[in-house]
């Protein structure tokens, strides 16, 4: 046998060859191994030290340089791995891949489900728009099930699946409903309703346009489209829907109401809901929802908790100041008495008062009123100096000018239905309206609640007091899932953005509940950021060997996988990547 130096391209190999003689007794060669590329260090370097060792030769193998393997090992990708995996594992844990019954039938060529689950799992790690998700995903490890087996998608992938996902909402609606059935208390439901708005970009016009303007939630009116949600008490939402952005928050309630009881067989439903939602006419048709569901042979009863709207507060002022004169001012109190509607109706009217939320609102209006009087004191005192003939610095100031400055500070501290000014009169004048005063600070603190249940008033006050829930809901799409700004124009991709970012926030609140239930402190977006640190390394090799592995998985995200009741990752079950 004999070493024998092959060459391929710039690389040399050395083989290991015998020679023979075959049955016709010709000589020939065959060779028995490789031995391994001729190179400095290299995979012969080690096998000619290891046999002068085995020789004795310690010397001669002394003079051959150690090999360590960590030389030349160049580091040529990392992904993140450890949240995608969570998500991705939830989603599975919650049968979310059934979703995919919904459009089976349709001839749609591309992979929707991926292309949805992609689009989910982006809001909740790194939202952004949809060529940002192409952008994300070249970051991330997907999980060897996760899809696309082929190739990543583009961006018309993403929108085509938009496409098919509104096409075929009313069907995922009722799967996604049957899945969540598990996680509802069919018995009693005690469900929040509430609406926001979303900011929306474009000026164009399009058949059935949900972009509309409307009053935002910033008080400024904009182009936008409205979100309704329903949730649990215990914080899951279950049901939402998309509105024109001019639409009355009123007329919104019945529709949700009857669609959320037409897919969750409820046995009660306790619906409570903000200040816009009250209306004499929501509450008869609730009433008359009550009867048509008895007479269909559906024993669902429709309670609900309604908060009257401020403006409604003067309906009861009487009743409100027999209330708090039988109660002391500085003390909490609940009470009750009943509110005869104007169609003659009786409903139970709750009444909560907060002395430090009265005294807080009480002494800031003062505080404003006084700082105005100061203002039209000082305003009165130059115009009788100047009548008198002491000239001041600065223009002269004329009743006109003064009372039309005064009539916009006062409008600018929104009092105008306190301090009165007298625009047709020849003079600068103004009055303050105490008897009105006196009024508004016997509302103070006040929470004013219209409820058709019997339940105990306080009871009545703190389930309402939980509605602030729903709004750390509408918090959550708006900043860690970044609902908005939203930039389709077409009323189609837009609807189906929001089930995008409502199928986020469900799986956003089941990582809520489980982290509650196991006692820990971590919000989602802060457990993600901590499974985000669990990266896909791929290193070089000297020999030009790729390999990839995970960085260490710590005590803290492993006890973070444990709280989900989730696996966790391994070297294995994540896809290569394409380099």
């Amino acid at each position: 046998m004999f070493v024998k130096v092959t060459q391929s391209g710039s690389r040399r190999y050395a083989q290991l060859v015998e020679s023979f003689r075959n049955e016709q007794g010709k000589p020939r060669q065959r060779t028995i191994c490789t031995l391994g590329r001729l190179e400095a260090g290299g995979d012969v370097d080690t096998l000619i030290a290891s046999l002068q060792r085995a020789q004795g030769q310690q010397a001669a193998a002394a003079a051959v340089a150690p090999v360590n393997p960590l030389d030349n090992l160049r580091f040529i990708d990392s992904r993140s791995a450890g949240d995608v995996w969570a998500l991705s594992r939830l989603w599975r844990a919650l049968g979310f891949d059934d979703l995919s019954g919904a459009w089976r039938r349709s001839r749609v060529e591309l992979d929707v489900l991926a292309c949805l689950r992609t689009m989910v799992l982006n809001r909740l790690c790194d939202p952004g728009s949809k060529l940002g998700v192409l952008r994300w995903l070249d970051t991330v490890a997907l999980p060897t099930d996760f899809g696309f087996a082929d190739s990543l998608p583009s961006h018309q992938h993403l929108l085509r699946a938009m496409d098919v996902i509104d096409e075929h909402s009313e069907a995922l609606g009722e799967r996604l409903a049957g899945l969540m059935h598990p996680l509802i208390d069919q018995d009693l439901s005690v469900v929040f309703y509430d609406l926001t708005t979303v900011q929306v970009t474009g000026e164009s016009v399009q058949d059935g346009d949900v972009r509309a303007f409307g009053r935002g939630k910033s008080g400024l009116i904009e182009r936008q489209f409205m979100l309704s949600l329903v949730q649990t008490a215990e914080g899951l939402p279950i049901a939402h829907e998309v509105h024109p952005g001019n639409t009355a928050e009123a007329k919104t309630l019945l529709p949700m109401i009857t669609s959320l009881l037409a897919r969750y067989p409820l046995k009660r439903v306790v619906l409570i809901a903000d200040r816009g939602l009250l209306s004499v006419n929501n509450l008869d048709e609730l009433a008359a929802l009550q009867a048509a569901l008895r007479a269909q042979g559906r024993e669902v009863a429709v309670d609900y908790i309604l908060a009257v709207p401020a403006s409604r507060y003067g309906d009861f002022a009487d009743a409100l100041g027999a209330m708090a004169a039988q109660q002391p001012s500085n003390a909490e109190w609940v009470g009750e008495t009943q509110w005869a509607a104007p169609d003659k109706s009786s409903r139970r009217l709750v009444v909560a008062h907060d002395p430090v939320a009265g005294g807080r609102r009480t002494q800031a209006r003062q505080t404003a009123i006084e700082d105005l009087i100061k203002l039209g004191q000082q305003w009165s005192g130059k115009l009788d100096e100047q009548d008198a003939g002491k000239r001041s610095k600065g223009k002269p100031l004329s009743d006109s000018g003064a009372k039309a400055r005064f009539y916009h500070a006062v409008k600018a501290a929104s009092l105008a239905h306190l301090i009165k000014v007298d625009i047709k009169a020849e003079a600068f004048s103004y009055t303050v309206d105490e008897d009105r005063q006196r009024y508004l600070e016997l509302l103070d603190g006040k929470l004013l609640l219209v409820t058709n249940t019997t339940e105990p008033a306080a009871e009545v006050v703190k389930r309402y007091k939980s509605l602030a829930d729903i709004e750390r809901g509408f918090r959550v799409l708006k900043s860690d899932i970044e609902i908005g700004p939203v930039y389709h124009r077409l009323h189609q991709r837009i609807r189906a953005h929001s089930l995008i970012c409502f199928i986020a926030l469900i799986l956003y609140r089941v990582m809520r509940m489980r982290l509650k239930a196991s006692n820990r402190e971590e919000s989602p977006t802060r457990l993600l950021e901590q499974l985000r640190r669990i990266h896909q390394q791929t290193v070089q090799t000297a020999h030009g060997q790729k390999l990839s592995g995970l960085t260490e998985i710590s005590a803290l995200q492993k006890s973070l996988f444990a709280a989900l009741d989730l696996p966790q990752p391994t070297p294995t079950s994540l896809s290569k990547p394409h380099l």
